[in-house]
């Protein structure tokens, strides 16, 4: 499995969902796993700052997590939540509720199931820190606070990204870190292909084979 993690709008879920397809793994974006728990709080009127009532909202429900057409789902009582996952108030909710240990253990065991379905390429902020440390294959994505900012209203999203650095790289649970042995990239001055062709050269030399052929 392969691990990219990074800040808001560093371009890691992007990278990491082209880098999938060119590798025909299947792409996992854990933020969308948080992203639905933030939707699901809302969703009951449960305070996000709130972790017994949201543990208790999480075993309230029933969860389903999978990959279909080579990317991550998961569905809550059946419903796809993935329309709901970039509205406003799950962008102010969701780094509140990632820092929620009860939320951080409840999807650990879900996110690592992942790779026993598929080769996976997955993003987030701890992956390689704390959900696969094992893996050899460990990206860190960064790119400078201007850049990120231009991406983020770019993609006519508003929340504050100084304030969700520091939440994420403060949390009690799981920070943002990089790990010591991840591969650091800086996207700032890179196009998205030009990142994914950084990350392929560096897996060739880890001796990724897939890397040695692309299917662009």
């Amino acid at each position: 499995m392969i691990a990219i993690d990074g800040p808001a709008a560093s371009g890691k879920s992007t990278v990491a969902r082209q880098l999938a397809r060119i590798l025909s793994f299947s792409f996992v974006n854990s933020g969308a796993m948080y992203r639905a728990v933030a939707w699901l709080a809302h969703a009951h009127k449960v305070n996000p700052n709130d972790s017994v009532a949201v543990a208790k909202q999480l075993i309230s429900v029933a969860f389903q997590f999978g990959v279909s057409d080579k990317e991550s789902f998961v569905l809550i009582d059946n419903e796809n939540p993935d329309r709901h996952l970039k509205e406003e108030v799950v962008n102010r909710t969701v780094s509140a509720i990632s820092a929620l240990p009860e939320v951080r253990a409840f999807l650990l065991p879900h996110l690592r199931s992942f790779a026993e379905l598929d080769n996976i390429v997955m993003e987030g902020r701890d992956i390689g820190s704390t959900v696969f440390p094992e893996t050899a294959f460990k990206f860190y994505i960064d790119a400078a606070p201007e850049v990120r900012a231009r991406r983020r209203a770019a993609q006519g999203l508003k929340d504050n990204l100084a304030y969700r650095d520091r939440a994420d790289s403060s949390r009690r649970s799981s920070p943002l870190v990089i790990a010591d042995d991840a591969e650091v990239i800086d996207s700032s001055s890179l196009s998205i292909n030009g990142v994914v062709d950084e990350v392929v050269r560096r897996l060739r030399e880890k001796g990724l084979a897939q890397a040695s052929e692309t299917n662009r």
